[in-house]
């Protein structure tokens, strides 16, 4: 019953808006051609299960963001680490981030294949990219926004630098730590479906491109939902581990 109360609470909006698409593409007040019942796109959402095609393609999907994420966390801890350590390197590199920040990621893939060449290397790498410029973002603030009282205090304790990371810095930049990391998911996600649109002959975004280009609109909808599945279900994850890594925060950071 706690599950039906969550489910309902939740997705009734999400019920009456399928329910309302159905009645009307049924009575055909909606064009089925162009907005085909969510019956149909469940069978043809069924059938690509059965048949072995979305394990494949969503796998494949997975596989370029999750490694685009963890390149792009990896790497942004390594920069945030050495622009905490110089004052003088973090002024420089600042502009820089913030340009590239502002910059449309998929201006950049041109860039970037023409560095690791059209291959699986130069999406993954743009993915990493945009992971790690949010998330160096992020962990910036985080570290401005630490008490200097905290940091005094430990080292007037005879604390040194690297027990003031660990025992300072990192409880106090958790929260937002997992808050970049649940903004970069998405954005990971994002980017890698686009990029798959574009140079790709598998994935999510190449399943969404070739479903357009042959018009198999339910196929088309079908991934569509696909791929707001899975963005759907990467906030839950994080929460998950946070609520056992920061438990002071709820999970709500």
């Amino acid at each position: 019953m706690r599950l039906v109360r969550f489910i309902g609470e939740r997705y009734w909006l999400l019920g009456l808006l399928l329910a309302c698409w159905q009645i009307l593409a049924a009575r055909r007040i909606l064009d089925p051609l162009f907005f085909p019942p969510p019956s149909k796109v469940g069978e043809t959402l069924w059938a690509m299960l059965a048949s072995g095609e979305l394990g494949r393609q969503v796998g494949a999907t997975l596989a370029r963001t999750g490694a685009g994420l963890l390149a792009g966390v990896v790497g942004a801890g390594l920069v945030s680490i050495l622009l905490s350590v110089s004052l003088r390197l973090r002024t420089a590199v600042q502009p820089l981030i913030s340009a590239l920040y502002s910059t449309p990621r998929l201006t950049m893939l041109p860039m970037v294949m023409l560095v690791f060449g059209v291959n699986e290397a130069s999406r993954v790498a743009l993915v990493a990219l945009s992971v790690g410029l949010v998330m160096v973002i992020q962990i910036a603030d985080a570290v401005r926004g630490v008490s200097q009282d905290y940091v005094d205090l430990a080292a007037n304790y005879g604390a040194s630098r690297a027990v003031i990371v660990r025992k300072v810095y990192l409880p106090a930049c958790l929260p937002q730590i997992f808050t970049a990391l649940r903004l970069s998911t998405g954005r990971a996600l994002v980017t890698t479906i686009t990029i798959e649109m574009l140079s790709s002959n598998d994935g999510i975004g190449s399943m969404i491109w070739m479903s357009w280009q042959t018009f198999a609109t339910e196929k088309l909808y079908a991934s569509v939902m696909v791929a707001a599945l899975l963005g759907l279900l990467s906030g839950p994850v994080f929460q998950l581990i946070e609520r056992r890594l920061v438990p002071w925060t709820g999970g709500q950071a």
